[in-house]
């Protein structure tokens, strides 16, 4: 009877306790995550250059207060209220600005540009462009700025005079703006040389890319709206690159010297600016040159270096320059299974192969004064970390950052200091400071924001993929009050495909809060990161080359199993959705394992890769006429007779990136087979439902599963 008595007073403290704690609403999970519960955080860090100081914001980011690596001791540098004072402005926090010298900063407000001076308090308007600029671009003296209005390219100059760089009528010709639709790296279409004697630049012809009309009803009556679409197999665009040399006003092309549809990419200028490097790879994204021409001229030089694959080569950095004064650079490649770093001249010879890491390379983030260490981003042997290492000349390489985790460094300007911001399974977020010996100084550790609130467990382990030896990572989300006597419902959130990595160590395991959210309605949420999602190297993400779907499905279904497996999961109520490409896994796991799921509910789904657009959808897939085979395999619309369980299929109606053509064509396949599943548009979103109204779609998503999940 006692011990009758002790069970029945534990479990009173334990319902006392979870009664006292608040909970977590849907908006809370779905708009809240980095705001109410976002950690604290050292945000706006930057070193002021050519200093041992540094700055952060506070105070709703209207305050920069600033510290030194001799005293940490903070003190207020710049207010707002005195910047807007001064200068006019209405800025309302301090995102975008930058230490241009010890005083000096830039600051931004509405397309106007100013030098504000922390010490006099005082400013001057720099450069001003106009209201339909876009693509603002400063030089490294920050006097130039270049900026795309329309389709052509402009720059204004150190007199403010605006310069017209190119000035095409024809729309179809788009000059400054990125291309190939962002991929390869790229992320905009501007690149000043060093010394700002040249400004280079993307160039795209769309004029036999085919336009795709996108329905705009917020004008009556409705109007279409094309935007131009390369779909797989069809016409591309043709890029170039122009160089415009600032002293004699001229522009030089430099097209791709195979194929006109062929890529351009990678762009880099030498520091002396007599070269521009570029890496051309070929339409079907299997041979890859690294190419030098000749920045006054636009004459060819020589050819680097040459990659090709069976399967696909995918450039996504440019060449990096570690000393100002040498036209030696580091290239990373995954030639031999994984990004590593190469170190060549500008003549092609190979002068050392600085790493050879079995492991993901990620980025470069910067280097010491004199060039002699590369400071780079790696994941290290747990692909769910993001570490900073450093590797000098001889190929001697060093760990930077001593914990586990996903880590963000920021260098000062003479590479003495480290400063390390980062979070892990069990770290909201931690931020510290290495000196050059690497001995660590915590400036600030956050408290946990989700003290108080009923919430969850996450569970990161191992699993071996549907090969029997490849080691897959995945995330289980238990609820508060989780009960390992009791059969939980699951829900499987799945995304699946290249560039992505849906489970990392960080606060949270990578997960979305709302699944904390679902997770305390009675659910289990799940995620596996398959063969062919990011940071684990060539091997494993070319696994889906030409049968999209096909390995993410076993992998997934290797998931399936392990849950069923757990003596607390109910192998009967398992639910899954997805997004995008998770959306294309959530519609190919339900038509074609459809007794594995009782709900499913893909948003943004590809259902047929012949409607994707090339850049992507041609390095996976190939072409139809090249891989029929493989299309007709990984067709959702293929499969529709074989559906069992209730399927909601979502879409935005402006979707530029997965048009509505997808979706359309399957609910279409779907009625001609007399099988009933249930849709939802989202009027003039894009591929991803924003804002306020991304709470409504979470409402709708998860309000089905469990409605039919019962």
């Amino acid at each position: 009877m006692i011990q009758k008595g002790i069970l029945m007073l534990s479990f009173f403290i334990v319902l006392s306790t979870q009664a006292q704690l608040k909970k977590i609403t849907l908006e809370d999970g779905v708009l809240q995550q980095g705001r109410k519960f976002g950690a604290d955080r050292m945000t706006g860090f930057q070193w002021i250059p050519n200093t041992n100081t540094y700055v952060y914001y506070t105070d709703v980011w209207t305050k920069m207060v600033s510290a030194s690596t001799t005293n940490k001791n903070t003190q207020e540098l710049v207010k707002l209220s005195d910047i807007n004072a001064a200068l006019g402005t209405k800025i309302k926090n301090f995102f975008g600005t930058t230490w241009l010298d010890a005083t000096t900063i830039l600051v931004s407000d509405s397309g106007k540009y100013y030098r504000y001076n922390s010490v006099t308090k005082s400013g001057n308007l720099l450069q001003e462009i106009p209201e339909t600029g876009e693509n603002q671009t400063f030089d490294s003296s920050k006097n130039n700025l270049a900026f795309t209005e329309g389709n052509n390219l402009y720059f204004l100059n150190k007199n403010k005079e605006k310069v017209a760089v190119t000035a095409d009528s024809n729309t179809n010709i788009v000059s400054g703006q990125s291309i190939s639709r962002s991929e390869f790296g790229i992320s905009g279409g501007i690149f000043w040389s060093p010394k700002s004697s040249y400004l280079a630049f993307y160039q795209k012809d769309e004029t036999d890319v085919a336009d795709y009309p996108l329905l705009n009803i917020n004008e009556t009556p409705g109007k279409l709206e094309s935007i131009k679409y390369p779909m797989i197999g069809q016409k591309s665009e043709k890029p170039r690159v122009g160089i415009y040399n600032l002293a004699s006003r001229k522009t030089i092309f430099i097209q791709p010297k195979n194929n006109p549809e062929d890529y351009v990419t990678n762009l880099a200028f030498t520091p002396d600016e007599k070269f521009v490097i570029i890496a051309e790879l070929n339409r079907g994204q299997n041979d890859m040159n690294l190419n030098v021409y000749d920045a006054n001229t636009g004459v060819f030089v020589r050819t680097i270096l040459n990659e090709k694959s069976t399967k696909w080569v995918e450039p996504e950095h440019a060449a990096f320059f570690p000393n100002t004064t040498s036209n030696n650079f580091v290239w990373i490649s995954e030639k031999d299974g994984f990004n590593n770093l190469y170190y060549y001249s500008i003549e092609g010879k190979l002068i050392k192969q600085l790493t050879a890491n079995q492991f993901v390379a990620r980025e470069i983030i910067g280097t010491n004064p004199t060039g002699t260490e590369i400071y780079f981003k790696a994941t290290g042997p747990n692909p769910t970390n993001m570490l900073v290492y450093k590797v000098d000349l001889k190929g001697k390489q060093t760990l930077i950052t001593k914990d586990e985790g996903v880590h963000n460094v920021v260098i000062s300007t003479d590479g003495n200091w480290f400063f390390d911001e980062y979070s892990n399974h069990t770290t909201p977020s931690k931020s510290v400071l290495y000196d050059k010996k690497l001995k660590a100084t915590t400036l600030l550790e956050s408290k946990n924001k989700y003290d108080g609130y009923q919430i969850g467990t996450s569970e990161v382990k191992t699993i071996k993929s549907s090969d029997g030896t490849t080691d897959l990572y995945n995330r289980l989300i238990k609820p508060s009050n989780f009960d390992p006597n009791k059969k939980y419902p699951v829900l499987v959130y799945v995304y699946g495909g290249p560039h992505a990595q849906m489970i990392t160590n960080s606060y949270l395991d990578g997960a979305n809060l709302w699944m904390y959210w679902m997770a305390e309605q009675g659910y289990l949420v799940f995620t596996l990161d398959n063969r062919g999602s990011d940071n684990r190297g060539f091997a494993f993400e070319s696994a889906i080359h030409g049968r999209l779907g096909i390995n993410e499905m076993d992998d997934q279904m290797k998931g399936v199993e392990y849950l069923k497996s757990l003596p607390y999961v109910d192998g009967n109520r398992l639910a899954v959705h997805g997004w995008s490409y998770g959306g294309f896994m959530t519609t190919s796991l339900m038509l074609r394992k459809p007794d594995a799921f009782k709900v499913g509910v893909a948003g943004g789904p590809v259902t047929d890769w012949k409607w994707y657009e090339i850049m992507y959808g041609e390095r996976y897939m190939d072409t139809p006429e090249e891989n029929q085979k493989g299309f007709d395999e990984s067709s959702t619309l293929n499969y529709v007779k074989d559906l069992k369980g209730k399927l909601l299929l979502i879409h935005g109606t402006s979707d530029d990136v997965v048009v509505m053509q997808h979706n359309l064509a399957l609910v279409k396949k779907f009625v001609e087979a007399q099988k009933q599943v249930d849709f939802f548009p989202y009027p003039m979103h894009k591929h991803n439902v924003t804002g306020k109204d991304r709470v409504h779609l979470m409402e709708k998503v998860l309000n089905y599963v469990i409605d039919n999940n019962k």
